[in-house]
């Protein structure tokens, strides 16, 4: 048996997220139907997390067990002739016996893309959240410093999210203004469900001067989801690249 390891490269707006979804089509869903015209046998991928509808990925990983003897070559060209064009494997390989794209899995690096200006950017619409109003940059840089660290991140997640425990370790929060586009990227060992885009949501109330960088400690302590800031939109946010 072989343990093949797939890179995938997504724009998420048509898809219910990456997961299998009951009433709606996902990415995994369209990878693994193509693996089926390449391998002629069904294949269950097994991926290094979710993403929720709407958020996009350059580096998701993903990897399925298989008896086929096929070069890598149709891991990649083969399945990519047969995906839609908002989907790619970017990269195949062999992986190790026991490899799990899942559980190895050391750090994510998830980018969050704001567009700046007056004018909203139909190219830009389906992968940022457009801001009119200025921000302070420094006061921004300020309260994501206080994400860093090994913290209970009960403040930032979703309603819906089921994890048993909402300790992370994050390793980086960083700003980066590229022209009208400013990047906000956040590096850890693992993330609750939605809270890239809540502490986004509080870090442009930062900026926009609504709360203070301060605020991010006694929000830290507090545990309180609904003294956080909103949950920005998923069209911003994107997987960028998962670390073993």
């Amino acid at each position: 048996m072989r343990t093949i390891r797939l890179v995938i490269e997504y724009e998420g707006t048509a898809y219910a997220g990456w997961q299998l979804q009951p009433n709606g089509l996902s990415v995994q869903e369209v990878v693994e139907d193509a693996l089926v015209g390449v391998l002629g046998e069904k294949v269950r991928l097994i991926s290094s997390g979710r993403t929720d509808a709407g958020v996009h990925a350059r580096g998701m990983v993903a990897h399925f067990i298989t008896s086929r003897d096929l070069p890598l070559s149709a891991f990649r060209e083969g399945v990519n002739r047969l995906l839609p064009r908002d989907v790619a494997i970017q990269e195949a390989d062999e992986a190790p016996d026991g490899f799990h794209a899942r559980f190895d899995a050391r750090g994510k690096w998830y980018r969050y893309t704001l567009h700046l200006g007056p004018v909203r950017s139909p190219l830009a619409a389906r992968t940022s959240w457009h801001i009119r109003s200025a921000l302070d940059f420094d006061a921004m840089s300020a309260g994501a410093a206080a994400l860093v660290g090994t913290r209970d991140f009960a403040a930032f997640r979703s309603s819906a999210c089921e994890a048993r425990t909402t300790v992370r370790t994050i390793f980086s929060v960083e700003l980066a203004r590229e022209g009208d586009l400013l990047y906000i990227d956040v590096k850890g060992s693992g993330f609750l469900k939605n809270m890239v885009r809540v502490m986004v949501g509080t870090l442009l109330e930062i900026g926009m001067g609504k709360r203070h960088a301060g605020d991010m400690e006694q929000l830290l302590r507090q545990g309180c989801r609904t003294r956080a800031g909103r949950t920005a939109p998923s069209s911003g946010l994107c997987l960028m690249e998962v670390w073993y």
